[in-house]
């Protein structure tokens, strides 16, 4: 179902750019530049999208089933989405590219966790990013997680000043708008508690709104946690939180 819908969805944006993904993933899936790393290679399909969601790095379950965001952080990420979007994990998967800022999964942090990829590692995976922003030409790019986000907006900086906000950047040599999420992993309280589950619902009511989300989702409906409609409401200001630790699942 889910790779029929793809191809459905990117024969609408041209053969070409999917046939370009397609190589791309083939040449992914026979990196082995990073020996600290534990396979295999996790990709999302070859959706010709103008919405580039961008995780951190796979999680330990994410190889076996082939797919990022596939264990329980991505069920709570698809949640949010199909709040906002009224779409389900299987469409949202056939319309937005989903890639991430390493590939592999990076193994166990000696204190617990899933480590977070290195210097050298982000580097190895950041020309397969650089070339499908290059063959996509994404107008929105979806951060998830303190690791892309820092990549894509190339600083560090606290949760409360880049989540619920919307931001145009140079990434990979092309102007696009970025809409930051946080983490979805349990482990992370942030999303569930103030300021943090504001900020998020925010960030979720700009990504429903972005002219390159409205083509993809038309007849969604979407809704706020407490099943209402989502809307617009002021921010307010609020204490800085750190952004938080470990590389997690997608």
């Amino acid at each position: 179902m889910g790779s029929h819908r793809a191809g459905r969805f990117a024969r609408n944006l041209g053969v070409e750019p999917r046939r370009k993904l397609l190589a791309l993933h083939r040449q992914m899936d026979g990196c082995r530049l990073c020996p600290g790393v534990l396979g295999p290679v996790v990709h999302g399909e070859a959706v010709t999208s103008r919405v580039l969601l961008v995780g951190q790095a796979p999680g330990p379950r994410e190889g076996t089933f082939g797919r990022p965001f596939a264990w329980t952080a991505g069920k709570t990420m698809f949640r949010w989405f199909e709040r906002a979007l009224g779409a389900g994990e299987e469409e949202f998967r056939s319309r937005v590219y989903i890639a991430a800022v390493a590939r592999c999964f990076p193994g166990k942090a000696k204190g617990g966790g899933d480590r977070r990829p290195d210097a050298g590692e982000v580097a190895n995976c950041r020309r397969y990013l650089e070339r499908e922003v290059a063959i996509l030409e994404p107008e929105l790019v979806i951060p998830v997680g303190t690791l892309a986000i820092e990549q894509v907006l190339g600083e560090k900086a606290p949760l409360v000043e880049v989540v619920g906000r919307q931001r145009r950047v140079r990434y990979h040599g092309r102007e696009m708008e970025v809409v930051c999420l946080p983490h979805p992993s349990g482990a992370s309280t942030w999303p569930r508690t103030r300021p943090g589950a504001s900020l998020l619902e925010r960030s979720l009511r700009l990504i429903s709104r972005h002219p390159a989300v409205a083509r993809l989702f038309r007849r969604s409906k979407a809704v706020s946690p407490s099943g209402g409609a989502l809307r617009a409401a002021p921010l307010r200001p609020s204490r800085a939180h750190p952004l938080p630790r470990g590389a997690g699942e997608g």
